[in-house]
């Protein structure tokens, strides 16, 4: 009974989340993001994105988009790199500068290949017996000498390369 009062409960709370989120805190109800909307994504592979970084323009972004529409030589080099800014986040040189992400990718490949090594060390050593005593030679020539005796695989096998008159291997 509980525990169908449980599920019950937990299953109305996941419908209603999914529907819209609720700030934490405040009254109103955040909607979640609409991704039929273009959005705006740094790649290099796509030049121009659809839509600018900046989307919300302050005063001084908006009177700046003004002065952008006369002639580019009156801008300052500040004054042009700031109406960059606000279409693009980053640069190529900028997209293109290496991250350190590697290094970590590394280290946790070589730490778990580490881990898997002790743990087959340890296993090694404390879950494995000896080795079996027919994996020494004068068992495995005892092996030998019983199947050549017994005429194993004649035709293409271990007796078709020994030769019986001589009593040694062909050569």
């Amino acid at each position: 009974m509980l525990a169908a009062r449980a599920f019950s409960l937990i299953g109305k709370r996941a419908i209603s989340t999914s529907v819209c989120l609720r700030a934490h805190g405040h009254a109103g109800v955040i909607k979640a993001e609409d991704f039929s909307l273009p959005a705006y994504v740094d790649r290099r592979d796509v030049p121009l994105p659809e839509v600018a970084f900046v989307k919300d323009l302050s005063a001084q972004q908006k009177a700046l988009k003004e002065k952008e529409k006369a002639s580019w030589t009156a801008l300052s080099v500040d004054e042009k790199v700031e109406l960059y800014r606000i279409k693009f986040n980053e640069s190529y040189a900028e997209m293109n500068r290496g991250s350190n992400e590697w290094k970590t990718v590394l280290g946790g490949v070589l730490f778990f290949l580490g881990v898997t090594g002790l743990i087959l060390i340890w296993q090694k050593h404390y879950m494995y017996g000896p080795i079996p005593h027919t994996f020494s030679d004068e068992w495995l020539s005892m092996q030998t000498k019983r199947m050549l005796d017994m005429r194993i695989n004649p035709v293409e096998g271990i007796t078709s390369q020994w030769d019986f008159e001589k009593n040694e291997w062909k050569k």
